[in-house]
């Protein structure tokens, strides 16, 4: 895939993973919320939880799960601590993980509080 076709693959997918979530009750907080640290994918609000998700999109889920390396979970915990530093709660708020699959065909497959905080 060239660097463009990446790119409009990645926002479709992260499209059909906040349908997903709007389709589950989330209300979605932000979309590519990005500080000195990284970019957050998406961040939902699901109940009382803060939820930050990471989009995955390959052929097949196991090809996405495996394009989640431990310094891009890194990267993101750091980058969810500097979005809850603009929240009312903050540090203290109930957040979770998730990892939003998306396959070649635009399923998807969310491993929820698939790394801890």
């Amino acid at each position: 895939m060239t660097g463009s076709t990446s790119y409009h693959a990645g926002l479709a997918a992260e499209a059909i993973v906040e349908r997903h979530y709007e389709r589950e009750g989330a209300r979605v907080l932000a979309r590519r919320w990005r500080d000195e640290n990284g970019e957050l994918d998406l961040v939902v609000s699901d109940g009382d939880a803060i939820v930050f998700v990471e989009v995955k999109k390959s052929k097949s889920f196991a090809n996405a799960a495996s394009r989640l390396s431990n310094r891009q979970i890194l990267r993101i915990q750091a980058t969810a601590s500097g979005y809850l530093a603009t929240t009312p709660l903050g540090q203290s708020s109930n957040v979770r993980f998730d990892v939003a699959l998306v396959d070649g065909i635009g399923a998807v497959q969310v491993i929820p509080n698939a790394f801890g905080h």
